[in-house]
């Protein structure tokens, strides 16, 4: 659509009538070209509108794509209005976003001619570096008094609007008091490092700023709005291909999360490219994409094992089925350099000895009766099976057995997740029976023992995932050297603790579900008798 008398085309699109009172008053953040257009529906309004700012019909047609597809996830966000919860990962994610937008002083020396002096108002950036240097430093130190007693209700006044914007663009539209206190304080943190970034520049300094990196890559919380695939996606698109191995995957085994990143990935690819045909994509895209996604301080490791791989293997299966003549992103990949070891995996024994304290002593809250039972009981178990956290949350009432004077566990994908997808039998140690977990056992009725799972795989995946974040997080209030992870840093320790006891190897990896390291080993059975006995090895933890 064109306005009469205006060169440019316009965006116009109907505000659906189920979120139309909704949407008045909020101010909307819509993608366009390099920047953003913002428009606030008025009472009345039945229609977004504005100009998309470009005479060019290829570029034209991308941004009313863009735009739409941004608006769609908006109204999802508006039907769906009760608050969700983040957690800390997810809200410093988000404040990376912002993060990058200032920190970057190169584009926005480009896209931005007017600077905001506080109690002067806007003028011409016409500084020089060192007025720039000290501008940046008065910054730096205002928003150190705005926010530097980290009290998340003085924010709300400066941070409140840009944390609900960016939330929208999410397809989220409230989240719960804890979670929005976590964004006031997530965003307050990425812009005063953003700011000093900004001062180093000025003076100079265009190195590398090492805190670009502390932010994590968003990964939406389970109980946002998805956006739904297009109907008719067409086959020679880049969403049309993972859509299509995936219905062939799905029926060899493959695993939903496998397809989920594998989907994520091509997602940033056409994000990245500006259009989703499969056919245009070069391996020189391939390797540009590569590069920005590590200038973006995306991990090397996570480009090398998520983003290409995946795009290997959907490229690959496109050529084998003559959907595309070449796979693009064959042979392209990226040194990842040893990782600096800078203390055990496993959890030491003050650490192990001052989790199983803070969880024996922990008191339930506000949360719901199972996950403050998985915060009591998953890390006991964990301690003394060496299992996968998510194995443990979805254990049930019917996977604990009596086998004469033995308790025993049986860890099932019939229940959730299991990485090798086998079924396998853990012997409760005696301090797990000590411990009063039999107790626990008795009480809980029938099902799952730490969630409750919407009907379905997908659901019970998705509750698994949730509760593990909890306990993770109830995990790191005690432990907090980042160099260990909360979850895995028990089965690190249950190897160690096992081969100090003069424990099989075998045996080890039969009880933990570790896939056998050579064709040998996957001949006969470790028995419930042989795990018996090396867990009689595996000493009790001194808990005071």
């Amino acid at each position: 659509m064109r306005r009469d008398g205006s060169r440019f085309p316009f965006f116009v699109q109907r505000i659906p009538a189920d979120v139309r009172r909704k949407a008045v008053g909020v101010e909307l953040a819509i993608p366009l070209g390099d920047g953003f257009a913002f428009v606030t529906p008025s009472e009345g309004a039945q229609a977004v509108r504005f100009s998309l700012r470009t005479t060019e019909p290829s570029e034209a047609k991308r941004r009313q794509a863009l735009a739409a597809a941004h608006l769609a996830a908006v109204w999802e966000a508006l039907r769906n209005d009760s608050p969700l919860h983040l957690t800390h990962r997810q809200a410093t994610a988000l404040a990376g976003e912002l993060y990058r937008v200032w920190a970057d002083s190169e584009s926005r020396a480009r896209s931005v001619a007017m600077v905001h002096t506080p109690g002067v108002g806007w003028a011409p950036d016409t500084e020089s570096h060192e007025e720039q240097e000290a501008h940046w430093a008065a910054v730096t130190e205002m928003w150190e008094r705005i926010g530097g007693d980290g009290e998340a209700k003085k924010l709300e006044k400066a941070l409140g609007p840009i944390v609900d914007r960016l939330l929208l663009t999410k397809g989220i539209r409230r989240v719960d008091t804890e979670s929005r206190a976590l964004l006031l304080i997530a965003f307050w943190m990425a812009l005063r490092d953003a700011f000093a970034s900004r001062q180093r520049n000025a003076g100079g300094d265009y190195s590398l700023d090492p805190k670009a990196t502390r932010f994590p890559e968003w990964q939406a919380p389970e109980d946002a709005p998805k956006e739904k695939p297009k109907r008719g996606a067409s086959k020679n698109s880049l969403t049309g291909l993972v859509e299509d191995w995936w219905k062939e995957a799905k029926r060899a085994g493959r695993k939903q999360s496998t397809y989920e990143s594998y989907r994520n990935s091509m997602g940033r690819l056409v994000t990245f490219l500006k259009h989703d045909t499969a056919s245009r994509v070069t391996p020189e895209d391939i390797v540009r994409f590569k590069d920005y996604r590590v200038q973006s301080g995306v991990s090397p490791k996570t480009v090398k094992d998520s983003d290409l791989a995946g795009m290997k293997t959907v490229f690959g299966w496109a050529v084998v089925n003559r959907r595309l003549p070449s796979n693009p992103a064959e042979g392209i990949t990226i040194k990842v350099g040893k990782t600096r070891k800078l203390r055990s995996k496993g959890f030491y024994d003050s650490e192990a000895i001052a989790i199983l304290k803070h969880a024996r002593k922990f008191v339930p809250g506000r949360e719901a009766p199972k996950l403050a039972a998985a915060k009591r009981w998953v890390p006991w178990l964990c301690a003394f099976t060496g299992a996968r956290v998510g194995e443990m949350i979805q254990i049930r009432k019917e996977d604990l057995r009596r086998e004469g004077k033995l308790w025993v566990l049986h860890v099932t994908p019939e229940a959730g997740p299991v990485k090798t997808d086998e079924a396998r039998d853990v012997v409760l140690h005696r301090q797990l029976i000590e411990e009063g977990f039999l107790a626990f056992f008795e009480k809980s009725k029938g099902g799952y023992l730490f969630i409750d799972p919407k009907a379905g795989e997908l659901g019970v995946r998705n509750a698994v995932k949730t509760a593990r974040n909890k306990v993770n997080e109830f995990v790191r209030e005690v432990v907090k050297d980042k160099n260990v992870d909360p979850s895995h840093g028990w089965r690190h320790r249950f190897k160690t603790v096992g081969i100090d006891q003069g424990v099989e190897i075998r045996v080890l990896d039969a009880i933990q579900g570790h896939a056998p390291r050579n064709v040998s080993e996957g001949y006969g059975d470790v028995t419930i008798k042989a795990k018996a006995n090396a867990m009689a090895r595996f000493p009790a933890v001194e808990v005071t």
